[in-house]
């Protein structure tokens, strides 16, 4: 639990500096336009592969497809941290959660996964299990029928359900949620969802496969998951996360590996793109090690 304990000292340091003080990430300050999809969504097909607007992308802070942004860099470092601790463990599955709304944790995953794209002998799936409030699809620009829920029902078989989202000359293979739903616990604690995670790992062995879940403070629905997948990632917000909310995480994560604790929103770097927190490098997105 290594991560978490970094993290934990990371906001000590913060709270003890600016106990009022409202941090604004990079991304998040550069680009204010709502996760409202595009005017012009790209329809869903079964099986179907849809080619996405790299200007609107950005309007919605998805940047890792784009090697000459530099902001893309804060998520290659993070995807080569996670990456090479996954592959030391031969682990597969990865959750990406927070302790609350707000963190920027989808944002965080599709671009992660984006920059897992661009790696010439990777090849990644980005599923939606945050069933109450799916993000994916809205952040990605696609407009769904066929989804997770649908799967789950029995009304879509998987292979129909998943889109491959094409940027440039790399894929991201994506399974969304295509609507919320309050029975979220219930799905995530089901013999329906396990199958779908068992299909998911014997199917897409070669992938790394990143979960976009929900907050885990919200419900019991990280909870129920976890034992489930072989890691998981933590994503705090400046100015939001607090050295409560974490703590409390610590206690749901006993049995669960953490990869990374990413700490968002934090205030733009305008010179170097390294920086330096107890002698370890750190991106702009703040990720702490």
């Amino acid at each position: 639990m290594d991560h978490i304990k970094k993290a934990i000292e990371r906001l000590k340091e913060t709270e003890a500096d600016s106990p009022a003080q409202q941090l604004h990430g990079s991304l998040a300050s550069s680009s204010q336009v709502k996760l409202n999809g595009s005017s012009q969504a790209a329809k869903q097909a079964p099986g179907s592969e849809i080619v996405l607007n790299d200007v609107e992308l950005e309007t919605r802070r998805v940047i890792a497809q784009d090697v000459s942004d530099a902001r893309s860099r804060s998520f290659d470092m993070l995807r080569t941290q996670i990456l090479q601790t996954m592959d030391m463990n031969s682990w597969q599955l990865l959750g990406m959660t927070s302790p609350t709304a707000g963190c920027g944790k989808t944002m965080v995953s599709v671009n992660l996964a984006l920059s897992i794209a661009r790696q010439p002998h990777r090849s990644v799936l980005l599923v939606d299990l945050d069933l109450q409030k799916p993000q994916v699809a809205r952040t990605l620009g696609i407009d769904c029928e066929h989804g997770v829920v649908s799967v789950l029902e029995g009304r879509s078989r998987l292979s129909d359900a998943l889109v491959a989202c094409r940027v440039g000359p790399d894929t991201l293979l994506t399974l969304p949620c295509e609507v919320s739903t309050l029975r979220s616990s219930a799905w995530m604690a089901s013999q329906a969802m396990s199958s779908l995670l068992h299909q998911i790992k014997q199917e897409f062995r070669a992938y790394t496969v990143i979960f976009d879940l929900p907050p885990v403070l919200t419900a019991d629905d990280v909870i129920s998951i976890l034992p489930q997948i072989d890691c998981a990632a933590l994503v705090t917000a400046a100015g939001m996360t607090t050295l409560a909310d974490v703590k409390e995480c610590n206690k749901h994560f006993q049995s669960t590996s953490i990869v990374r604790v990413v700490f968002n929103k934090a205030e733009d770097i305008p010179t170097n793109y390294y920086l330096r927190y107890g002698g370890e490098p750190a991106s702009k997105l703040g990720s702490v090690r």
